[in-house]
């Protein structure tokens, strides 16, 4: 393993792994989680990395490994050491990284992979909430050992699932089916069906600053923005990807600032509110590109009129 900085972008290799989502630590600046497959998920183990970046690049600061791929990973709210992880095996694991060994703790219900998995950031609520292929989301409060309630009407894998950052016990999820859905935990039932692309959409998002907009990231390469109050249309359209969009993430600092990051290899920051939203390509990957976060920490000026563009962190696991 050997980590090196080169300008902005600071790169760390772990042989024999391959990256599929990353996050950074809400309380900790500098400290991110990676979770990692063997043989791109399709077959062998995963492991949980624990970073953190300073000057002189990245570090290890701890790993966790388990018998199946890692596909996702999300932060406690209210830990700054805990952790949750979802594999192929159709497992999530707690884990603590004040611990060397784990996990803490381990659910098994979904009958197929997880492919994703988000903890609310509702103060004084525990809530998880994972998606798998099964055609399922569940519900999870970390503390109980069983799922408090599963939600059914996809009909496709599910490939997202995210929080509103503004409304308790709401979430959104991104399907195989095309369709981008909004729940309410309150009613287990569907809210809002948006049939928003004409491909599968492999990651959903949203912003920060407005609750009623979503982003959407699909297999037709696009990126697409809809207002929950009408989705009849998408309010912007972003083309520029030549693969499938693997991921998309709002920044936390600008209410029109947005990156995404596709098998194409590359990373783009876009800005949907100006006459040409492209604000740069980064291209560092030199295979597919699965997971992206935004530092709620570190916002650092890279573009001119006052738009803020996060510190890119790229992790190339090989």
């Amino acid at each position: 393993m050997n980590g090196a900085r080169g300008g902005a972008v600071r790169t760390l290799r772990v042989p024999g792994r391959h990256g599929y989502a990353a996050e950074f630590s809400p309380y900790l600046p500098g400290r991110l989680a990676c979770a990692a497959a063997q043989h791109y998920g399709i077959a062998g183990c995963g492991t949980l990395l624990i970073l953190d970046q300073n000057e002189s690049g990245l570090r290890l600061f701890r790993s966790f490994d388990w018998n199946d791929g890692l596909f996702d990973v999300t932060w406690s709210e209210n830990n700054e050491h805990i952790l949750v992880t979802c594999s192929g095996d159709g497992s999530l694991q707690l884990w603590d990284t004040a611990k060397a060994t784990g996990p803490l703790q381990v659910y098994k219900e979904h009958t197929q992979e997880v492919y994703s998995v988000d903890w609310s950031q509702t103060r004084g609520e525990q809530l998880v909430v994972s998606g798998s292929w099964d055609q399922t989301v569940k519900l999870w409060d970390p503390t109980v050992g069983k799922s408090l309630c599963t939600f059914r009407g996809h009909e496709s894998v599910i490939y997202s699932t995210i929080w509103s950052p503004h409304i308790p016990g709401c979430f959104a999820s991104a399907s195989g089916d095309q369709t981008l859905r909004i729940w309410d935990v309150k009613s287990t039932g569907v809210r809002i069906v948006v049939p928003a692309h004409q491909a599968e959409i492999l990651s959903c998002d949203w912003c920060k600053y407005n609750e009623n907009l979503l982003v959407t990231g699909a297999v037709d390469c696009s990126l697409r923005g809809w207002d929950l109050r009408n989705v009849r249309q998408p309010v912007f359209e972003l083309l520029g990807h030549t693969y499938a969009i693997r991921r998309v993430k709002f920044s936390p600092f600008h209410a029109s600032v947005l990156a995404s990051c596709s098998y194409d290899f590359t990373v783009r920051f876009w800005n949907f509110s100006k006459p040409d939203p492209l604000l740069e390509t980064v291209e560092h990957h030199t295979e597919f590109t699965c997971g992206l976060d935004l530092s709620l920490q570190s916002p650092t000026q890279v573009m001119e009129e006052t738009v803020i563009v996060m510190d890119k962190i790229a992790l190339s696991l090989m």
